[in-house]
């Protein structure tokens, strides 16, 4: 199959969360054609397997789903656009086409890779597999550079904060609901600097980010809306935070969502061992990340508690940004790294 048709595919259709399934019945055919026994899941997981059942398993998690906004796609000066491209076909595309290079070296080991929905939301589809599979090995599908290994992600908590009440005359002293709004934030901010003083590195540190906020009246009411995300580091345990953030609510309507708590993997295993000798023999020098983001490794990781890193071209500072693309000559050498890690396996 060629490589980048692969990939140009399904960047061609657009599949923000929720919206998959047109790209679950592309991924699935092509997963067939390449000999996979493929089937999609009670939530719209496409499931591939490749191998004897019964053996180890080394499960390959990729996601389907993008943030909303379609950029056409097209290829120019060795970069392929499209919305998807790094986070995160790119890839979930290395993954099937590595899987199916690999399947003479399997032997005993059965090799599962799963397109799942809506991480970008919450992780869907990760949240039903958890409790369904308990592989021997993991790796999850989402950009880290094609010579990048990454251990762990931050946490995550989404705080949808509301006011709503009377109109107050400017001249008199108490807060509007705006002010009142903004006090909330700066709790927030002032429980941050508190959390993050004498912490250097970025993966230890609680971040604060205003997602959005708006202001709305008729006149009689006042209303303020805000979303609030929380970045947790380790150790941060999430449900104390929910509880001292309900208590600067003072009146306005809170909701959570969200809630990972930060993950960090080992790296002394046999996992972390195969990826390091396969970058290697495709000319690159290995390196370990932290992420300050979330994946669903904060999702599977703690569960399934075998060796798990997340893996796959691409550069991750353009996700979800209107210049996404990748490096063709990136995406074709990721291919090659995770086929070798596999046979090592």
């Amino acid at each position: 199959m060629d490589e980048v048709a692969f990939l140009r595919e399904l960047l061609e259709i657009y599949s923000p969360s929720g919206r998959e399934g047109e790209l679950a019945t592309c991924l699935k055919g092509h997963m067939e054609a390449l000999g996979f026994r493929v089937r999609m899941d009670e939530v719209g997981n496409v499931i591939g397997a490749l191998g004897p059942p019964g053996g180890e398993e080394i499960l390959l998690l990729g996601h389907m789903d993008t943030v909303e906004g379609f950029i056409p796609v097209h290829l120019e000066d060795g970069r392929l656009y499209g919305r998807g491209a790094v986070d995160a076909k790119g890839p979930l595309a290395a993954f099937v086409l590595a899987a199916a290079r690999a399947v003479p070296a399997l032997r005993d080991k059965r090799l599962i890779v799963v397109g799942a929905v809506e991480e970008e939301a919450h992780g869907k589809g990760a949240r039903h597999l958890v409790t369904h599979f308990r592989p021997s090995h993991a790796v999850v599908g989402e950009p880290s550079g094609w010579e990048g290994i990454t251990l762990g992600y931050k946490g995550r908590l989404v705080v949808s904060y509301r006011l709503s009440w009377p109109v107050r005359h400017t001249a008199t002293p108490e807060p509007s609901a705006a002010e009142e709004a903004l006090r909330f934030w700066d709790h927030l901010c002032c429980y941050a600097r508190q959390v993050n003083r004498g912490r250097e590195r970025s993966f230890e540190r609680l971040d604060v980010s205003l997602r959005s906020i708006n202001t709305s009246g008729d006149g009689f009411e006042e209303q303020v809306e805000m979303v609030i995300g929380l970045r947790t580091p380790p150790e941060m345990d999430v449900e104390g935070l929910r509880e001292r953030v309900s208590r600067w609510v003072d009146g306005a309507e809170v909701g959570y969502a969200g809630g990972e708590t930060a993950f960090k993997a080992e790296k002394n295993n046999p996992l972390v061992r195969a990826f390091l000798r396969a970058i290697r023999a495709q000319g690159g020098r290995p390196r370990f990340k932290l992420k300050t983001g979330t994946s669903d490794m904060n999702v599977v990781g703690p569960v399934w508690g075998c060796p798990i890193v997340a893996y796959g071209p691409g550069d991750s500072a353009l996700d979800h940004t209107p210049e996404e693309h990748i490096e063709v000559e990136e995406y074709l050498r990721a291919i090659g790294v995770l086929a070798q890690m596999l046979r090592e396996m």
